[in-house]
């Protein structure tokens, strides 16, 4: 199987906790990327770390890597490999998915670590500029 190509994003994002029957803030909606998560414990969301959001707690300073895609439903360990290699180097990750892709999430100060890992696995990494 080739390898995939991943995208580092340029934003910073935040990941904040929230009350289960908390209100989303409105702001949320209004960004250019963000994820929301909730289960009977928890919401969560990330946003990028610039937006200023009440929350119980929250974990600044994620960077995020994209598995470019679409990739279908039949593709399978993706998300693990790239996980496990990351794994290896003692890199944390919060990892999302979307119908479409997959994302990473890895502190700021372990991208240039996880980069360089990831390219040694050969994976293609490319930059994706910041809009904001």
């Amino acid at each position: 199987m080739a390898k995939m190509t991943l995208a580092v994003h340029a934003q910073i994002f935040c990941i904040h906790s929230f009350e289960p029957e908390e209100p989303i803030p409105s702001d949320v909606f209004t960004q250019e990327m963000y994820f929301i998560g909730k289960t009977k414990d928890e919401i969560s969301i990330v946003v990028p770390e610039h937006l200023d959001i009440n929350s119980r707690e929250c974990e600044p300073g994620w960077r995020c890597i994209e598995v470019i895609g679409p990739l279908g439903f039949s593709m399978t360990g993706l998300l693990s490999k790239v996980s496990g290699i990351l794994a290896k180097k003692k890199i944390s990750i919060f990892a999302i998915s979307t119908f479409d892709t997959d994302y990473i999430l890895v502190k700021n100060h372990d991208l240039d670590c996880a980069i360089c890992s990831l390219k040694k696995n050969q994976y293609h990494i490319i930059d994706v500029p910041n809009h904001q």
